[in-house]
Formats: structure tokens, C-alpha cells, sequence
């Protein structure tokens, strides 16, 4: 596939966060851009607003890419589409050009200077701080993340060198469509089983995609994962780098970056929670590897904004305290809510949780659950399908019988929104990966007026 050809684009599945930045990218080609998606939301009104063209009905009536040929035409898919998606059956009974996003991003990133970032979690904000690096030091880069970057409200980037970064999703072996400079391994923890069915299956994949690096590319990993080559990494432990003397002042992570040689002491991270320490460590490793200056490194995190979604405070002020976070797995529970707890160590934490997958709740009951204890209240609601169809007995009750916090309630979103209006908490926390982002604007709306 020449990309200098295409002229149409037509994306199933355009709202996803990986699907709309590639949208982005057509779009800033010059290409005609349209789409389907099942909901409308911020992010597809947003690119409705930047020029593509976007249905919400699983039908044929919208579809509009045969201005010049199907030879000029693409059609990028995700492999969340159902399998009897009307749209996608009809593209592949009528033989376009069909290409999952992965392979895309790998077309893309051939004859660039790639840095990869892969991780069950941890990703999108290490590869979005990497991104800010480059972008605030004055390097620029392309960029296509798994979140909208709070310092440039977007997921992707467009830079004038031969630099990219790009989110490396593990999803359906997605990553290996890539061949990077630079790979950054952050997690390996077992996940997406319905796709990989044991953990063993998932780590030989990480493994694959470690060994696609280009000759004489550069892996960084999180210490202790099961991968022999690269530089390591941690926030807590001795590593070939790594960070010492964390502290906290004034509700404010402090720490020092040591190793290969190398010192940058006090940097300062907005970001709370240790395990955004360890990102921040794995994003400078790469910067250093750029010989970006250290002084230009420290001032860019410490102008580091996050990624909406990503620990997000919503309200703030003396009386209410409101964070929002994407966590969806039960590592990524437990790094959020620890590092709240111990910013606010003295008032009571209420979480409200939405478990995305019926696969992953069955597959990650207890972890939930032993996650989900550290909070003094519960506010547990139904499991967000996503893709899939019910298992029989999976449901969100699964969790909440091992669940050993304070008070535990299994809720709709509407009574949570009721619950929290009638005794609005001083510290919430709202996680997943599901429509939960919906609660956002009532709950702040309650919060910011009592």
C-alpha cells in the first residue's frame, strides 16, 4: 500500500482512541475522511468538527468513499467491529483495501525513526510523556497515543522531523505489525486473555515484539519481566536505572533519576503514585538516549500535564476532592488507589468502579477485589460489555462478595449519581474503561456546589 494514493478514507470503529488518531493523520493529508461508530462522543465530535463525515447506524445509507476508485480508497478497521458488522462485511465482499489500524500504524512508522511503547499498562502515559519530551525540548515528533494528551488536547501529533512515537497496543497482537528504534516494555502482567487465553501466550508475545527492533535499537523494560535483553528500569528497586529519594511536598512527587552514569536530582512529577515515577524513569531513559539535555528533560516533566483520564482531578478545592482514572486492570486499580490514599492520608476514600469486559472480570475476580478492598467505600456498577456477549454467571457481584472494604454497594450509574448527591464524599475516585467517563460532568456538577 502506497499512502501517496489514498485519497479516501473510510474508518469502522473511527471513535476508538487509536482509530481517531489515524483519522487525524488522513485528515492532515488532505484525504477525504469518513466513518462509523457506534455512540457519538467528545472524541467523534471533535473530528466531525475537523472535517470527517460520521455515522452512528450499522448501514449502508452514509457511506460515501468512491470519489476515485477503490484504488484511492482505504478502509481501516479495529478488531472490536462485531464479525457481522453490516459496514465491514460489505467493504470485504467488495474487495477494498481492508486494514486493521495496527497495520496502518506499521506502514506508517516504516522509514521513520520509531519509539515504541508497549505495556498492559502504563503505555499512554509514558509514550505521551516521551511525546511532550521531544515536542517541549524542542526536538518535535509525530505521535499517536492511547489518550488525549492534556498539554496539546489531542492523541496525535504531527511533527516536521523523522521522529515518531507511537502507543504499542498488545490487543490482538497489534504491536507486531511494528519494527521500532527504541521499544519500551512497561508491563507484562496477564491480561486480554479472551485473545491470548494464558499468560504464557501473552509474555512470548511480548518477547516477539522485543525482538523486532531494528539493528541496533535500544529496549528499556520495567525490571523483573521475563525479557533477557535491555536496559531495566524501576521506581523502586535497584535497576540499571532508576529513581531514588521519592518524597512528597505539598501534595507534590519529588525524585532523583540514577543510573548508566547518568544523575538528574529533584525532578519534579505532576503526576502522583509511584508507578508514574516509574513511567516518568522509562521516558527518560529514552529522552537520554536522544541526547536530550538533562536540564531540558527535568523542565519538560515538571511542564508535563497528563492524559485525560489518567489521574485526573476534576474537583479540588477545600472541601471535595475528585479524580478520575482509566484503570482497568487490577494492578492499574491498585497503583491509582494507593498512590491517592497515600496524597490524602487523612479522609476517607469512596471509589466507584465500572469492570470493563465480562472475560476480564471472570479472569481477574480476586485481583479486583483485593484491589478494590483498599477503599474505605464501594460503589460497584455493572460490567461494561464492550465487544463481547454476557457469560453465564459473570457479574460485577462476583467481585463485590470478596470485596473486604468498609461499605460496598453494587449500583446502577443513575443511583451512583444519587448516592453521591445525597453524602457528596470528600475524596472520590471514579475508574474504567468503559462509558463511566459519562458520570464525569454530573458528578463534578455535584461536587463543585456543596
Amino acid at each position: 500500500m502506497e499512502l501517496s494514493k489514498i485519497k479516501n478514507v473510510y474508518l469502522v470503529g473511527i471513535g476508538g482512541i487509536g482509530m481517531s488518531g489515524l483519522a487525524r493523520y488522513f485528515l492532515k493529508r488532505g484525504c477525504q475522511v469518513s466513518g462509523y461508530d457506534r455512540v457519538s462522543t467528545v472524541l467523534t465530535s471533535n473530528l466531525t468538527h475537523e472535517g470527517a463525515k460520521i455515522s452512528y447506524i450499522d448501514t449502508l445509507d452514509d457511506i460515501n468513499t468512491t470519489d476515485g476508485g477503490k484504488e484511492s480508497t482505504l478502509i481501516i478497521y479495529t478488531p472490536a467491529i462485531p464479525k457481522n458488522s453490516v459496514i465491514l462485511n460489505y467493504f470485504r465482499d467488495n474487495q477494498y483495501l481492508l486494514k486493521k489500524r495496527s497495520e496502518v500504524l506499521g506502514i506508517i512508522s516504516k522509514g521513520m525513526f520509531t519509539i515504541a511503547v508497549a505495556g498492559t499498562h502504563g503505555k499512554t502515559t509514558t509514550s505521551t510523556l516521551v511525546a511532550h519530551i521531544l515536542r517541549h525540548s524542542g526536538n518535535d515528533c509525530t505521535a499517536f497515543l492511547g489518550g488525549i494528551s492534556s498539554n496539546y488536547n489531542t492523541n496525535a501529533l504531527f511533527g516536521k522531523n523523522n521522529t515518531m512515537v507511537v502507543e504499542a497496543d498488545e490487543y490482538d497482537r497489534s504491536f507486531l505489525t511494528l519494527h521500532p528504534d527504541i521499544a519500551v516494555v512497561t508491563s507484562m502482567d496477564a491480561d486480554h486473555l479472551d485473545i491470548y487465553g494464558t499468560a504464557e501466550h501473552l509474555e512470548e508475545s511480548f518477547r516477539l515484539f522485543a525482538s523486532q527492533l531494528k539493528a541496533g535499537g535500544r529496549l528499556i523494560h520495567k525490571i523483573n519481566l521475563p525479557l533477557k535483553e535491555g536496559i531495566s528500569y524501576s521506581a523502586s528497586e535497584l535497576a540499571d536505572v532508576c529513581a531514588q529519594n521519592v518524597k512528597i511536598e505539598n501534595a507534590q512527587f519529588y525524585f532523583d533519576f540514577v543510573g548508566l552514569g547518568i544523575e538528574i536530582k529533584n525532578i519534579e512529577m505532576p503526576l502522583p503514585g509511584v508507578h508514574n515515577i516509574e513511567n516518568a524513569v522509562a521516558a527518560i531513559q529514552v529522552a537520554l538516549y536522544l541526547q536530550i539535555p538533562a536540564e531540558k528533560i527535568k523542565s519538560a516533566i515538571a511542564d508535563f500535564k497528563g492524559v485525560k483520564r489518567r489521574f485526573e482531578y476534576i474537583v479540588k478545592n477545600s472541601k471535595h476532592i475528585y479524580i478520575d482514572d482509566y484503570a482497568h486492570h487490577p494492578e492499574e486499580l491498585k497503583a491509582c488507589i494507593t498512590a491517592v490514599k497515600r496524597l490524602y492520608p487523612e479522609k476517607k476514600l469512596t471509589v466507584i468502579f465500572q469492570p470493563h469486559l465480562y472475560s476480564r472480570t471472570r479472569d481477574f475476580a480476586v485481583g479486583f477485589a483485593e484491589s478494590l478492598s483498599l477503599a474505605d467505600h464501594l460503589i460497584l456498577l455493572d460490567i461494561y460489555p464492550a465487544r463481547e456477549l454476557p457469560i453465564e454467571g459473570v457479574t460485577s457481584e462476583i467481585i463485590l462478595d470478596r470485596v473486604k472494604s468498609g461499605t460496598k454497594v453494587l449500583s446502577t450509574k443513575e443511583n451512583a449519581l444519587f448516592l453521591i448527591s445525597e453524602n457528596p464524599p470528600e475524596l472520590l475516585l471514579t475508574v474504567g474503561a468503559g462509558d463511566i467517563d459519562l458520570m464525569v460532568e454530573p458528578i463534578k456538577e455535584i461536587m463543585s456546589h456543596v
